[in-house]
């Protein structure tokens, strides 16, 4: 009788950590059509409160119609502005969101800034120390590329150690190490990035927002 329990314990174990492996693989995936081209992101089920907020927006269509109202080259696109839908070129966008913030789920240094991060923005500090994220708004990481001595010098100005695999990504790929440890990082670009790229050289004006509009036409879970 005793054997047969260790050996359903055994089995029960083993059903369960192969769940769990099934769990962590099984990433959600959403793609964002935009007017310049369609970038696939994939969301890390160790930020749930992110990845669920994320995904309920995308299922009630809250982008649809929205757009990326703040583009800096080298640096990021943003895009989530509930103000922004059939918004006037002169308006000045970046303040609309949804009554309610996200607490942070700030992963590092296993989640960073590295090119194609998807990131939630949030307010400045002496607005919300705690750095909750926006409901709605969200930036992709573009970046640029760091050499050694320029990481090593932020280390210092930052008090922060980067690891091998960030200085890796930021001297061979780009990114945006200063943001490290300061803002959610809740997915990744699995595909698009050329689009990212495209979306952030186009001109803007003073106010970042671009010349000519940039839509999410749609956004959608997909499987692959």
């Amino acid at each position: 009788m005793r054997i047969q329990t260790i050996k359903l314990l055994i089995l029960v174990s083993f059903i369960l950590s192969c769940n769990t492996l099934f769990a962590q693989e099984e990433e959600t995936l959403v793609l964002i059509d935009t007017d310049m081209g369609k970038i696939k992101v994939k969301l890390f089920n160790d930020t749930p409160l992110h990845r669920d907020n994320f995904i309920k927006h995308v299922q009630e269509n809250t982008y649809d119609g929205l757009l990326f109202h703040r583009v800096i080259k080298q640096f990021m696109i943003q895009a989530g502005d509930i103000n922004s839908k059939d918004a006037p070129l002169d308006s000045i966008l970046g303040n609309g969101d949804l009554e309610y913030r996200i607490p942070a789920e700030i992963i590092y240094p296993k989640y960073y800034h590295k090119r194609g991060a998807l990131c939630a923005a949030r307010t400045s500090d002496d607005q919300n120390p705690e750095k909750e994220s926006s409901a709605t708004q969200f930036y992709i990481v573009t970046g640029k590329f760091f050499t050694e001595l320029e990481l090593d010098k932020k280390e210092k100005e930052e008090n922060k150690i980067f690891t091998p695999e960030q200085r890796q990504s930021y001297m061979l790929e780009g990114g945006t190490p200063h943001l490290d440890a300061n803002y959610t990082v809740f997915g990744e670009v699995v595909s698009g990035q050329k689009v990212v790229d495209k979306i952030s050289l186009v001109m803007t004006n003073a106010n970042d927002r671009p010349l000519k509009n940039i839509k999410i036409k749609s956004m959608s879970i997909v499987k692959k």
